[in-house]
């Protein structure tokens, strides 16, 4: 039985997405709360999308740049994963709830050859590749690791192949990839989904259309598990 539509208010809301898998896995769940964008956005040339709900539209960013949108207020919400707002800042955001989409696991990978529990062992110094530059030093510093980080933007499992690291840090999903290059994981770090951020001002301002917004969603969530 399909979750019933919640009436939301009419408002303006406006609500950051990132084109990719979280897009693909949240718009069924805005769908439940009767949100649906006129335009397809995969395909649309066009940053602001209206929707099917007046005064709601989505707009559409990198997704390392939703947390920055919310934070100053150009969105009053938006949908992000816990790997970004981790890495690039989700201090003041309000996040009600967990959507249960985009799951992964944020992972150490080195070559299959490569003896990393050794050199942990000896207390080497490791090169290690990642775009989460952040949460790398964080957790190697929490286990007392000598580390060298190395910002890399995409391509991650070249690195190790290369020679320039000798581990990477990058999200997992199927673990294709990773198999594919030789690579495996040694350490698991944290598992990864998707959140819904607002903005506190606008949870304030705009309570009537953005709580049954979210209670909507948490609707469409707590179905979605059940089902």
């Amino acid at each position: 039985m399909p979750f019933p539509k919640r009436k939301i208010p009419v408002s303006t809301l406006t609500i950051a997405l990132a084109k990719g898998r979280i897009l693909d896995e949240a718009l069924p769940l805005f769908a439940q709360a009767g949100i649906v964008p006129a335009e397809n956005p995969e395909t649309s040339r066009k940053l602001i999308l209206p929707t099917s709900r007046p005064g709601v539209s989505f707009v559409v960013v990198r997704p390392t740049d939703v947390p920055t949108y919310v934070q100053y207020g150009a969105a009053d919400a938006g949908v992000a994963g816990k790997d970004v707002l981790l890495e690039h800042g989700g201090e003041g955001l309000y996040q009600p709830l967990d959507l249960g989409i985009g799951r992964c696991r944020l992972v150490v990978a080195t070559m299959r050859s490569y003896d990393w529990a050794g050199t942990v062992q000896r207390g080497a110094r490791i090169r290690v590749a990642t775009k989460y530059v952040r949460t790398a030093r964080e957790h190697f510093a929490a286990k007392g690791m000598h580390v060298d980080l190395i910002k890399l933007y995409g391509s991650m499992e070249l690195a190790p192949l290369a020679g320039l690291a000798d581990a990477i840090v990058d999200l997992v999903s199927t673990g294709n990839t990773l198999k594919a290059n030789d690579l495996v994981a040694v350490e698991d770090i944290m598992p990864i989904t998707s959140r819904l951020v607002v903005h506190p001002g606008a949870l304030k301002l705009k309570r009537a259309a953005m709580q049954p917004l979210i209670d909507a969603l948490a609707g469409a969530v707590h179905a979605g598990q059940a089902a």
